[in-house]
């Protein structure tokens, strides 16, 4: 995965600034569900090329990105300059971050790549604060399976399985692999690693998408979609 997205950075980079789910649906629902982050100490794990970082320092914390892909970033480098604490770091592994430094840690849509949460949930909290934050983004599980049955597919929703999808984005092609699992699947590696659900959300996009892809809500009388789910969570007495 981590040399998959070195080959697309710049592609991918360019795609999330217009991208109806990561621009006008993903990025905005993030940022309402962290609310006030002034003054708070911030990791944005699985940075990508830095927009979410980029809306938790206009917010006032004090942010540091990892991402596993080197390509990511750079691209993440450009976009916030110089002084952006930004560092490659696998989340599959042991963080380079001592206890208790976060008072928050958002993870946007990067915990589908991993097989296994439990690992990578554990070092989330072991860097977070007592009571400390943990907000993921992820796929919609019922989003992921719905879309798999109706191109044809024979998916199962129960267990956890994965996916492989081909991307072609600024002229380069890369294989990704996805890790999907059913929802019950999600909450029981929360409640394993400590955590505890605070507020869940099926968002619905910024008001901006409306005007910017009109084509997209013709027959949804709610304005809504099913795509991404986020959880905030909250780390539980040790």
């Amino acid at each position: 995965m981590t040399h998959a997205y070195d080959a697309i950075a710049e592609g991918y980079a360019a795609l999330n600034e217009t991208s109806l789910l990561n621009e006008y649906y993903n990025r905005p629902a993030l940022a309402e569900m962290a609310g006030n982050v002034a003054g708070l100490r911030v990791l944005d794990a699985g940075c990508g090329s830095g927009s979410i970082f980029a809306d938790l320092r206009a917010g006032g914390a004090v942010v540091s990105g990892v991402d596993s892909s080197a390509g990511m970033v750079e691209q993440a480098a450009l976009r916030l300059g110089d002084g952006a604490d930004l560092a490659v770091a696998d989340l599959g592994e042991p963080l380079p971050f001592d206890d208790d430094t976060f008072d928050l840690v958002v993870a946007s849509q990067v915990l589908h790549y991993l097989e296994d949460w439990g690992p990578t949930l554990g070092e989330f909290r072991r860097i977070l604060k007592p009571a400390g934050r943990l907000i993921i983004s992820e796929e919609h599980p019922s989003a992921t399976f719905l879309g798999d049955r109706l191109s044809g597919g024979d998916s199962e929703y129960f267990g956890i399985r994965s996916r492989t999808e081909e991307w072609s984005l600024g002229g380069r092609s890369a294989q990704l692999v996805f890790w999907d699992r059913p929802l019950h699947a999600m909450t029981d590696a929360f409640a394993a690693a400590g955590f505890r659900i605070t507020a869940l959300s099926e968002p619905a996009p910024s008001a901006d998408a409306y005007e910017r892809f009109p084509d997209e809500f013709t027959g949804r009388p709610s304005g809504r979609f099913l795509a991404f789910l986020l959880f905030d969570l909250e780390s539980v007495k040790r």
